[in-house]
């Protein structure tokens, strides 16, 4: 049996083209989960000491993550609230989410992050209305035994799967891959949760300074750099209109 808009909803809309996207540091500029582990949770030094590790040693990504928001103790609440005042929106956003909506080009959010925090966030920066329209895939946020998420130290990551990753963004990629007759592909992403969608989509745009541009470059793999979403738009407009190929968008330029 093909693959259906239930279990492939980005079809539904019958697209040429689908962009999929990481959340934190790539459509917002801050982190989300950075910025509670740095102010809230055991600091910049010690996630960055986790991030070389993934990067370079071969630790899971799903580990070095758990041990980050264990360190976050603040009630979930209150980390929401936090949050909505301290992460800001990539200022190209907006409008590149406006033209995807117009150009029936889905928005597929492939986070590493908690789903309430997105959402919550989502709706705060760009609106109820758009925020509802985009499909998220990520990780989820739970009580710990005996307690509730919003007592101190009462909420825990609940991981998307059993990966390594935690949440593995290839799985939900490779079923579109995988039709014969399909979608253009893309993909935004900045940093280590990223790796495992980095292979997938037909462009990959990787964020400038961040780690997924250092992956790139030794594993090979092609793709372009980006400032903002203004530098997504419009390349992502130059290919779904036919000005130009993935292959030739696929620069690896800085």
């Amino acid at each position: 049996m093909s693959p259906s808009a239930h279990s492939l909803p980005a079809l539904r809309t019958k697209p040429k083209a689908i962009f999929f996207t990481d959340f934190d540091g790539t459509i917002t500029l801050q982190d989300s989960n950075d910025w509670m582990t740095d102010n809230l949770g055991f600091g910049v030094e010690l996630r960055r000491q986790g991030n070389k590790q993934v990067l370079h040693d071969g630790r899971p990504f799903r580990d070095a993550f758990q041990e980050m928001l264990d360190s976050v103790t603040r009630p979930f609440d209150q980390c929401i609230e936090l949050l909505l005042k301290n992460i800001q929106l990539d200022p190209a956003f907006k409008e590149f989410a406006s033209w995807c909506r117009a150009n029936n080009v889905p928005i597929v959010v492939l986070s590493g992050g908690m789903q309430p925090v997105i959402r919550a966030l989502l709706a705060h920066l760009l609106g109820e209305e758009e925020a509802a329209v985009m499909q998220i895939v990520s990780n989820d946020v739970k009580a710990r035994p005996g307690k509730s998420i919003n007592e101190e130290n009462g909420w825990d990551i609940e991981f998307h799967d059993d990966s390594s990753f935690g949440h593995d963004k290839s799985l939900e990629i490779r079923p579109y891959a995988a039709l014969s007759d399909r979608p253009v592909m893309f993909y935004a992403g900045d940093g280590v949760s990223d790796l495992s969608a980095a292979k997938e989509t037909d462009l990959l745009f990787a964020k400038a300074g961040r780690d997924l541009v250092t992956y790139c470059e030794v594993e090979k793999v092609p793709f372009t750099v980006f400032h903002d979403f203004s530098d997504i738009h419009k390349i992502v407009a130059d290919v779904v209109e036919g000005r130009t190929t993935v292959q030739q968008a696929a620069t690896g330029t800085k």
